[in-house]
């Protein structure tokens, strides 16, 4: 059960964040407040990797985080190919189709350098907090951790991106604004998975037994 319930997360951290990086060449209106379209998907991961982390600690944390980074990677290297690759004489849609995944090869590379530091800084400050406050305040290494961990992949995200394209501020401000209301709303969905696969865990165990 445990083996499947990682594997599932896992999937799930790196699908969205592959098509966070796809996504994020739109920019939406949120409320007011101007962010990627990503920006949900992308969020995603930050849930993922808290659970994983109180799950199964620390390393296997990493471990995801840098399966993430190696699936973005081959993702990018994958749009490239599919650019410049000639086009069928009968398919029209070149033009657009470059314009919109050659941005997304400057996000993908800004999402490359965003992700890593923010991931493993996520990683290292849930931890941080665990070790001081045990299995309490989950709710406070989830949000702290998250907060402070999309506030760096916000700005390293946004200056990378969209330098001399856009105006940098009102994304950064906004980006970080939605992720921590989606941060708020993400802590019941991370106690609950922690309590599903630690009850599914104890029943497993006691099976055996």
């Amino acid at each position: 059960m445990q083996d499947k319930s990682l594997t599932i997360l896992s999937a799930l951290f790196v699908s969205s964040l592959t098509i966070a990086a796809v996504l994020a060449s739109k920019i939406i209106n949120v409320f007011g407040l101007f962010v990627p379209a990503g920006i949900l998907a992308y969020s995603v991961t930050f849930l993922v990797s808290d659970t994983i982390g109180e799950i199964w600690g620390r390393k296997t944390a990493n471990n995801v985080v840098i399966a993430g980074f190696i699936a973005l990677a081959s993702v990018f290297i994958l749009i490239r190919f599919a650019i410049v690759l000639p086009s069928a004489p009968f398919w029209g849609n070149q033009e657009a189709f470059t314009t919109i995944l050659s941005a997304s090869s400057r996000i993908i590379i800004a999402s490359l350098i965003a992700y890593l530091v923010s991931q493993y800084h996520d990683v290292w400050l849930y931890h941080f907090i665990k070790d001081r406050t045990g299995k309490k305040h989950l709710w406070l290494r989830n949000n702290a951790s998250t907060a402070m961990s999309q506030l760096l992949d916000s700005v390293i995200f946004i200056v990378i991106a969209f330098y001399g394209v856009m105006p940098l501020v009102p994304l950064i401000l906004g980006q970080w604004v939605i992720k921590l209301i989606i941060a708020l709303i993400d802590t019941p969905f991370v106690y609950g998975l922690v309590w599903f696969l630690r009850d599914r865990s104890e029943k497993t165990e006691t099976a055996g037994v």
